[in-house]
């Protein structure tokens, strides 16, 4: 025993004059992956008239999916109330407008970026009805009809001011007092055009007049159209804001609102090309 002990002590000693060390088996340690990236968070604060709500909701959408860690922030209202929001200091990135006017006011109050704004689509007016027509409404003429109920956005609202722009159009061709009479029969003065449609779909009205493209968003209602000769083509302005805290950015979402994928979803909307 003694001498096994004793060769036992030689070879370690032997091993260690050589230099070698014995150690005990390592554990296998998995490969570590390099850390990725994480793209920074930016929000992006678009104001966009009512109008816009299906297409811009659908817009912003695809907008984050192509930039990760973009979201998009949309507030929609009547265009004036978005241009009064902005002048009294609503963070806001990009504004998209219903009216010129609108914009008009806010480049005044060099609210808006250089180099814009951009026109980016064009809009045109139908009158819609509820599904059952309980007024057999059939043609503009019956918009004149004493005791029907009509809603209209107000005047101040872009759609409301295109709507009565289009009603002195039909005093050409239905008679002077046509507009007058037209107006007699309005029940309601909405502050946005989608506020137009939700009386019509609960059944509060005989009609109203909206956009197009509001029309195509609500397939259960009724439409009438309105001639080219009798109607009014409203051009809607977009622009970066001075404001912004995300300039590059905004301007990345107003290129994308312009490109052929932007516009292609706009039309599907019912929205007309820029002209």
């Amino acid at each position: 025993m003694k001498c096994f002990l004793s060769l036992t002590l030689l070879l370690a000693l032997f091993l260690t004059a050589c230099g070698t060390t014995v150690t005990p088996a390592l554990m296998a340690v998995p490969a570590t992956k390099s850390p990725t990236s994480t793209p920074e968070p930016r929000t992006l604060i678009i104001f966009a008239a009512s109008s816009l709500t299906d297409a811009f909701t659908e817009i912003g959408k695809n907008f984050e999916t192509a930039n990760p860690g973009v979201t998009i922030t949309l507030n929609f209202a009547g265009s004036q109330a978005l241009r009064t929001q902005i002048e009294e200091g609503a963070p806001a990135d990009v504004f998209a407008s219903a009216s010129g006017k609108e914009m008009d006011a806010l480049v005044t109050g060099k609210f808006v970026a250089e180099g814009t704004p951009r026109i980016f689509l064009t809009n045109k007016l139908i009158v819609i009805l509820p599904a059952n027509n309980p007024a057999d409404l059939t043609k503009l003429e019956d918009l004149a009809k004493s005791g029907i109920k009509l809603v209209l956005a107000a005047e101040a609202v872009p759609v409301g001011n295109y709507a009565r722009q289009s009603l002195d159009k039909m005093n050409g061709l239905f008679g002077t007092d046509f507009k007058n009479k037209v107006l007699a029969n309005v029940v309601s003065n909405e502050d946005n055009v989608k506020q137009v449609v939700a009386k019509i779909q609960l059944g509060e009205a005989d009609a109203g007049i909206v956009y197009t493209s509001d029309a195509i968003a609500a397939p259960d209602l009724k439409t009438i159209e309105i001639p080219a000769e009798l109607n009014v083509v409203a051009k809607y302005p977009i622009a970066s804001l001075v404001q912004s805290t995300n300039v590059n950015l905004a301007k990345e979402f107003t290129d994308y609102v312009l490109s052929p994928d932007g516009q292609a979803i706009l039309q599907k909307w019912g929205f007309g090309p820029i002209q």
